[in-house]
């Protein structure tokens, strides 16, 4: 006999949750209890409703679905939900951990739920193909980044930020408008994310080479950059980084 799932659908694509609510309509074990926006969203909501079952995407604005699940207390089935290419995943389809490939079709899905409850005892298992996304190094591009503003969630766009800043545990986006927007990422985080126009310059600076208006040396080697924005913003760069900007910029 079947048990009763209680599942999230975790994913930022919303027509994607919507699809895949509708197409698990049919299942009466699979009881849908909410739906999560991103990876704190959905961190959120597990710890919160405590599901049996999650279907998660991989790619997810502020926490990725490895980033969710690293920091979980409670430990749900997981089934991804990815984009990524069908051949880079195949060699994972005898495995525990199951994935569903977007669009998600109906008779995988049907294969899915049928593995789900054949295996209802095993642990999850996810491991494996995060370290194979890794080595292939499947990277999503990205447009915009999410802040929390309360309880609304505001996206803004990568070509308005003029420079990231780390103040203690805090991360801050400064956009072209003169705002300063709070961030869940980290920086290193954003470091690995954002696009090559993004540039470490320090352990506390990031600045969107789009943005740069002057730079000068600095007279320990380093150098200083001036945005071009309304306060002709000036972030010194680090001595360690020196080399690398020098080759990065011709300079």
């Amino acid at each position: 006999m079947n048990r009763n799932w209680k599942t999230l659908i975790i994913d930022d694509e919303q027509l994607a949750r919507q699809r895949l609510a509708r197409l698990l309509k049919p299942y009466e074990d699979i009881e849908i209890i909410g739906e999560a926006v991103n990876g704190q969203d959905g961190l959120d909501k597990v710890e919160e409703t405590r599901p049996d079952l999650i279907f998660l995407d991989i790619e997810m604005p502020v926490f990725n679905g490895f980033e969710m699940l690293r920091q979980l207390n409670h430990q749900p089935k997981v089934i991804f939900t990815t984009a990524y290419d069908q051949y880079a995943i195949k060699a994972f389809e005898e495995e525990t951990v199951d994935y569903l490939l977007k669009p998600i079709e109906t008779e995988r899905l049907e294969k899915t739920i049928k593995k789900l409850r054949q295996n209802q005892f095993q642990p999850p298992a996810f491991l494996p193909l995060e370290a194979l996304l890794k080595h292939l190094q499947v990277k999503k591009e990205i447009k915009t980044l999410t802040v929390k503003i309360g309880d609304k969630i505001l996206l803004v766009k990568l070509d308005s930020i003029i420079f990231i800043d780390a103040e203690d545990k805090y991360v801050f986006l400064h956009t072209a408008d003169g705002k300063k927007h709070l961030t869940d990422f980290t920086i290193n985080a954003l470091e690995e994310k954002l696009p090559e126009q993004f540039v470490r310059i320090h352990r506390g600076y990031m600045i969107n080479s789009e943005y740069i208006k002057e730079i000068r040396k600095s007279f320990n080697g380093a150098f200083v950059f001036v945005m071009n924005d309304k306060e002709n913003t000036r972030l010194n760069s680090s001595r360690a980084a020196a080399h690398i900007l020098r080759e990065k910029f011709n300079i």
